[in-house]
């Protein structure tokens, strides 16, 4: 009993992050998004239903299968209620349009074709950027409230009432997504690609101490963005640039932080701890997002972190910093403005890059004080720990501070 009970509470939390989105989407192509609380309860129920049974049966041979058909089996006990049906839904969907869908499965084109459709459907120019996000993390990505609120270093209860708020602009949403139509998919294209590019920031450079989330929102972000590429109705040039971007960046996640959480500079990190698959995956998809003669941030961005990724040619920096003055003329911010001017010390040197950096004067920015710190390390060890101290004090995530600490002591040292 208890090899049973250790092997389902590690199996069942992986089943569930990888499978209750996708069956949440398949049954809210047949209810409709108007009644996604109904799917999400079936779904939970199942997954509720697979913990007693597999607790005392054991697992399941096919364990994906089991969870599919017991949320088949659910649907169906559920359109058979016709009490329920008459109470909840009667009104909103004609009966004969629920009678022709309860033979549906769970085919994976009917799966992936559901999947695609909500990630547009959530993805809702009238919700903030960053409501949509949470919103994907929520649906799209099976996360709970605690874990997003953990992701944005968030109380629960704001979370909970940001997700309220999106829930019900998505449910009055006149969105459809059992078929999927061409010129719908276009009108939210941009602002799909904008919502996965935030997702999996906010994984990448996130405030958040917690690891498995950081890696957690890469991986769903990588994920929703191969189910674009697989339609040939979402796979753009736009698309490919994108998901290139996360895999060159998700190549090096292992060597960005050590045991202890601390965030190890990319000049101090192990090569050898770099993904060689992600790295060729994104090669792959680079070169299909230049089939064509567009160029977006996303193809800028990738083409910078391809070059992080090369780290036998010497010219790289001037490479890196040619592409982030074109990035920086297509679309400001003061990350990509500090980013440039790392770039620049590279390639002209730090007293030159110091002059660049405080033309910038982003005194409420970590990462200024923090890039000041660097480039004054070995010109003014002073100034350098002064800049340092002031990063330390700016910044709320706990591995920022025992990393800038630490670069912070080492200087103390040489004193």
């Amino acid at each position: 009993m208890g090899e049973k009970a250790t092997s389902n509470n590690e199996l069942l939390p992986h089943l569930f992050r990888l499978e209750y989105a996708k069956m949440t989407a398949v049954l809210c192509r047949h209810f409709g998004l108007q009644h996604i609380e109904i799917a999400e309860d079936i779904a939970s129920e199942t997954f509720l239903k697979a913990t007693e049974v597999w607790g005392i049966n054991g697992i399941p041979e096919n364990p994906t299968a089991w969870l599919y058909m017991v949320a088949k089996n659910k649907t169906k006990d559920y359109l058979k209620r016709l009490t329920i049906f008459e109470t909840q839904v009667k009104g909103a969907i004609e009966v004969s349009e629920f009678q022709a869908e309860q033979d549906f499965d769970f085919t994976q084109q009917t799966i992936t074709d559901s999947q695609l459709a909500m990630i547009f459907a959530v993805c809702n120019p009238t919700n903030s950027t960053e409501t949509q996000i949470c919103l994907a993390l929520q649906i799209l990505c099976g996360f709970s409230v605690e874990e997003i609120a953990d992701a944005f270093l968030s109380k629960k209860e704001t979370i909970k009432k940001r997700l309220l708020r999106a829930r019900t602009n998505l449910r009055n949403d006149n969105f459809q997504i059992k078929l999927l139509e061409k010129a719908a998919l276009q009108s939210r294209h941009d602002a799909v690609l904008r919502t996965l590019y935030l997702l999996f920031n906010e994984g990448y450079s996130s405030r958040s101490n917690n690891h498995l989330i950081r890696k957690d929102l890469c991986s769903e972000a990588i994920r929703l963005a191969l189910i674009l590429i697989e339609n040939p109705l979402t796979n753009t040039t736009k698309a490919n640039a994108l998901l290139a971007l996360m895999c060159f960046q998700s190549s090096r996640l292992d060597a960005r932080a050590n045991d202890v959480g601390e965030t190890i500079l990319y000049e101090q990190q192990d090569k050898n701890l770099w993904s060689k698959e992600l790295i060729e995956k994104g090669n792959y998809y680079l070169v299909n997002a230049c089939s064509g003669n567009e160029i977006s941030k996303y193809h800028l961005e990738a083409g910078i972190a391809y070059w992080h990724t090369t780290p036998t040619d010497n010219n790289k920096w001037g490479h890196i910093l040619h592409l982030y003055n074109q990035l920086i003329l297509m679309e400001y911010s003061p990350i990509t403005a500090l980013n440039r001017t790392f770039a620049f010390a590279k390639v002209y040197g730090n007293e030159q890059a110091i002059k660049e950096a405080e033309k910038l004067n982003l005194s409420e920015i970590n990462y200024y004080y923090a890039l000041l710190g660097y480039l004054y390390a070995d010109i003014d060890v002073d100034k350098a720990i002064a800049h340092y101290n002031s990063a330390i004090n700016l910044t709320k995530s706990i591995s920022e501070k025992k990393t800038l600490t630490k670069e912070m002591e080492r200087l103390q040292s040489k004193g």
